[in-house]
């Protein structure tokens, strides 16, 4: 079976109508920290990643029950937020009725505004280049990047081959260091 022990435990608790909302709260507690950061990673502002990460929990709350555990909990979760990531940053674009190009330039307006900011500073920059990334080669990238997920955990999360991850990760290394050298 897929799914780690601790996590099987939590599962048939949270099945159990008596045990059901500790069980939730435990695996908020477990994973929303690298749920929030994850999340993060991808819509930039903390208001939003919090806006996004609630939605995750709500979406969990009402389909945990149905979780066939054919995948690692953990994987399930983090499909989750990113979808509802990639769903978020598709209304904003939506939203703003503006060129894509204009709501990219304003994650990286968003990044410029923090009050730590520091054109200078590697962390920055990386954190710029990665805004330019196309929202898939984004996620891919901060899987792989920050989270170390391995190629073939990734591909459930995100329904894509192996193959296609590890190009779309070159592309977004190659994208990312022509950006720092040119910036």
């Amino acid at each position: 079976m897929a799914v780690t022990t601790q996590d099987s435990e939590l599962l048939v608790r949270f099945r159990d109508p008596a045990t059901k909302e500790s069980a939730y709260t435990s695996i908020i507690r477990k994973y929303q920290e690298k749920l929030y950061w994850h999340i993060r990673r991808m819509v930039v502002e903390h208001e939003d990643a919090n806006d996004v990460l609630q939605n995750v929990f709500i979406r969990v709350w009402n389909a945990l029950e149905n979780f066939r555990e054919d995948a690692q909990l953990y994987t399930w979760l983090y499909r989750i937020a990113t979808n509802e990531s990639l769903t978020f940053l598709e209304q904003q674009k939506k939203r703003s009725a503006v060129p894509l190009g204009d709501v990219e330039s304003g994650l990286e307006n968003k990044i410029k505004a923090d009050k730590d900011f520091d054109a200078n500073k590697l962390e920055w920059k990386l954190q710029l280049a990665i805004q330019q990334l196309p929202d898939k080669q984004r996620v891919v990238f901060t899987l792989r990047y920050y989270d170390e997920m391995p190629y073939e955990q990734m591909s459930k999360v995100l329904e894509t081959s192996e193959g296609a991850l590890k190009a779309s990760y070159h592309h977004a290394v190659k994208k990312i260091e022509d950006y720092i050298l040119n910036h």
